[in-house]
């Protein structure tokens, strides 16, 4: 049974940091990474590692977040810096397995306010 376990969420303010983790369990992976959705909003990419290894980003999040992993592939990391209001979201892990199936966590809100 796939499990992904996030961490790591809450209130910050802007300018400020935060440090998303995602543990993953139960199969193996192809792809992981984080996407978000703000209120009234789409579930957007933020950031992922491809099946070959390198990594994509949101236009609006390059050069502040960065996505990292363990050599096991099975936890993934955001490091989200220069935190802005438009940041806030609930965040969810997504991890794709060998045969292409999707698998999402529950999801951690963070909140970027003064």
């Amino acid at each position: 049974q796939v499990q992904l376990v996030e961490s790591g969420g809450g209130l910050v303010q802007p300018g400020g940091s935060l440090r998303l983790s995602c543990a993953a369990s139960g199969s193996i992976f192809s792809t992981m990474g984080w996407y978000r959705q703000a209120p009234g909003k789409e579930r957007e990419l933020v950031a992922t590692f491809t099946s070959g290894g390198s990594t994509i980003y949101a236009n609006s999040v390059k050069g502040r977040f960065t996505i990292s992993r363990d050599n096991a592939k099975l936890t993934v990391w955001l490091q989200m810096n220069s935190l802005k209001p438009e940041d806030t979201a609930v965040y969810y892990c997504k991890a794709v397995t060998i045969v292409g199936r999707s698998h999402w966590g529950q999801g951690t809100q963070v909140t970027v306010s003064s």
